[in-house]
């Protein structure tokens, strides 16, 4: 069992969360509706997945980097904070590419 895969999801959401958290990009924007859009967005991933599961679309490629511990069959739990980092990261690249076509246009 090894975490090594987990702690570089993490890590990047570290780095992600400070953008976000130095810009107020989105979390530390609005707090609330941030969480929520999180909260739907990985729903919705994690709804794609387990489709995808059932369908017979998707599966687990155990790795030797990853923890092995499964949530349900074929869906490890580092999909879930990858859907979640993959949303957090999304969100962060739309709003700051907005922010900085918004200063762009100012500037003209």
């Amino acid at each position: 069992m090894s975490f090594a895969y987990l702690a570089v999801l993490l890590v990047s959401a570290a780095g992600v969360l400070t953008v976000d958290l130095r810009f107020k990009l989105f979390l530390w924007a609005d707090p609330r509706r941030a969480a929520a859009v999180l909260v739907a967005g990985t729903a919705f991933f994690l709804a794609w997945d387990l489709a995808g599961i059932g369908l017979g679309v998707f599966f687990h490629g155990a790795g030797p980097y990853m923890t092995g511990l499964m949530l349900a069959p074929e869906l490890p739990v580092e999909e879930i904070v990858f859907l979640a980092f993959l949303c957090e990261l999304t969100m962060v690249l739309v709003l700051g590419a907005q922010r900085l076509l918004a200063r762009q246009e100012a500037a003209r």
